[in-house]
């Protein structure tokens, strides 16, 4: 199974609306194109010096080959999504995992 993870660096005066947009919005997306199997959302519980919050979502598949068609087909789209909305609001880091 491959893990994809997508940790969110967000600024506090977005957090209410990006939690929404995610929930209802670019998760439903990213579903609807039949890559993944199921999803996560978590908060990182921590503290920041400049208030950020950070949000991971992950995103099952069965194989390193349906994660390479999600990223040919529909990653730069979804993405420019989420940059289009939040700009520099809302930083992302991805990993991918594999299990073991």
């Amino acid at each position: 199974m491959i893990l994809y993870n997508i940790t969110f660096n967000v600024t506090p005066d977005i957090e209410e609306d990006f939690i929404l947009w995610m929930k209802s919005t670019h998760i439903p997306e990213v579903l609807a194109t039949g890559i993944f199997h199921e999803h996560k959302i978590f908060r990182l519980i921590h503290d920041s010096e400049d208030g950020s919050l950070n949000y991971c979502i992950q995103y099952f598949t069965d194989s390193l080959k349906l994660m390479m068609e999600y990223e040919s087909k529909h990653a730069a789209q979804l993405r420019a999504k989420t940059q289009g909305r939040y700009g520099d609001k809302a930083i992302a880091f991805r990993t991918l995992l594999e299990t073991i």
